[in-house]
């Protein structure tokens, strides 16, 4: 297990209450299932159209089971941006 900070921004931070908190996770998916777990209601649904980073890297259309946590590291939650 690894451990690092997931960041929320924007929407994904109004939803979950807080701008950062720890996780213990191997994978993307499994510090996703622990954020779901801890803020249940708003941030599912924000999640569900976030794109996210890992490391400063974009996880792009990759399955969150693949992409595996480093220790240390940072995910970071980016929920849709309005305007352009």
């Amino acid at each position: 297990m690894a451990n690092g900070t997931i960041r929320y921004w924007a929407a994904a931070k109004a939803a979950a209450g807080v701008a950062e908190e720890p996780y213990e996770a191997e994978t993307l998916a499994d510090a996703l299932d622990g954020a779901r777990a801890r803020h249940p209601g708003d941030l599912v649904r924000v999640l569900q159209r976030s794109s996210f980073l890992i490391d400063g890297d974009p996880v792009g259309k990759r399955g969150h089971e693949t992409v595996r946590l480093a220790e240390g590291g940072t995910v970071e939650v980016l929920p849709p941006f309005a305007g352009g």
